[in-house]
């Protein structure tokens, strides 16, 4: 009797164990390339995921000045087809840059094309996250030929539209938070503790909900291209005071051509309703809101943002197929 038990014991051990194996080496997608591009001003590294057949998806990253590194959870979806990260150039594994006159959107789409002619995609999907949302429709809008699709992930497609948002949610979070931003942005002490404070609590609320190691903390603070980051954009996510000030492509929606697909956290500072308006301006796009999570989706709420997107890419492939 004894002896069964063991047997019984140890062979639903082995079930455990190789169900364990199993899962994560499905999920462990290997890198079939990896190296650096040659752009102006510099070297621009990518990596490829994925050996599947299907069409690449091309990712660009937020900030201006963050990296793919806060992207890497999309990796799974290289079981369907090649997931293809790059870090922008002056953030990242890229190449570190202070010149301004390569700080600019148009640079960034003329690096964007390099790197589609030296992987050689003749065809592929574009994702971009806040930031890269910005880049992507300017990169559609010069060069949409090779464009089968678009995913716009907390998208910012003017910056007046953007700081509205802010400023609603700003007002939903304590009057002592409330009066320190208004404060410090008069008097511009952007590195004043109780803007720095304020900002903080912003980000728990609206950007990145969900507690990470201090481990992968520290490499996003290492991968980050602060002074990118502040010369187009500003001091952080709701003061904007770059080169991106003026921004603005609400008029440029409707001449989106391709299956577009728009996505927000539920809690996002890409306000759901604001999102929502841009996908009704594109014609026969599609709108999903990621529930619990902030901008930062894929850390928030990774399993429900790969669904969402695996879902719509193959529905895709299917389209093209």
């Amino acid at each position: 009797m004894v002896k069964r038990v063991l047997i019984r014991f140890y062979f639903l051990l082995t079930l455990v164990l190789f169900s364990s194996i199993f899962q994560n080496s499905f999920a462990s997608v290997p890198i079939i390339k990896e190296g650096f591009i040659n752009v102006k001003g510099g070297k621009v590294w990518y990596r490829i995921n994925g050996t599947g057949n299907k069409t690449p998806l091309l990712l660009l990253h937020g900030g201006p000045g963050s990296s793919s590194f806060n992207l890497d959870g999309l990796a799974e979806l290289g079981n369907d087809r090649p997931i293809i990260f790059i870090d922008q150039l002056g953030c990242g594994r890229s190449t570190r840059i202070t010149d301004t006159s390569l700080m600019t959107i148009e640079n960034y789409v003329e690096q964007v094309a390099q790197i589609r002619k030296a992987l050689h995609l003749k065809k592929f999907y574009l994702y971009g996250h806040s930031w890269g949302t910005m880049l992507g429709i300017d990169y559609y809008l010069k060069y949409p030929r090779a464009i089968k699709a678009i995913v716009f992930s907390s998208p910012c497609f003017s910056t007046k539209a953007w700081t509205n948002d802010a400023d609603t949610l700003i007002a939903s979070l304590p009057e002592a938070i409330q009066n320190a931003i208004r404060e410090n942005e008069k008097n511009k002490t952007y590195s004043n503790e109780a803007y720095q404070k304020a900002v903080t609590i912003y980000y728990k609320n609206f950007v990145k909900r969900s507690e990470v190691a201090k481990s992968r903390s520290d490499s996003s603070s290492k991968y980050f291209g602060a002074n990118v980051y502040e010369f187009m954009w500003g001091p952080s996510e709701f003061t904007a005071t770059g080169n991106l000030l003026k921004y603005d492509r609400l008029k440029d929606l409707p001449t989106i051509k391709v299956p577009t697909l728009l996505m927000a956290g539920e809690y996002d500072e890409a306000r759901p309703s604001t999102v929502k308006y841009f996908q009704s301006l594109i014609s026969g796009s599609e709108f999903k809101m990621i529930p619990n999570a902030g901008h930062a989706t894929i850390i928030d709420n990774k399993q429900e943002t790969n669904l969402t997107l695996r879902t719509f890419l193959l529905k895709m492939d299917r389209l093209y197929k």
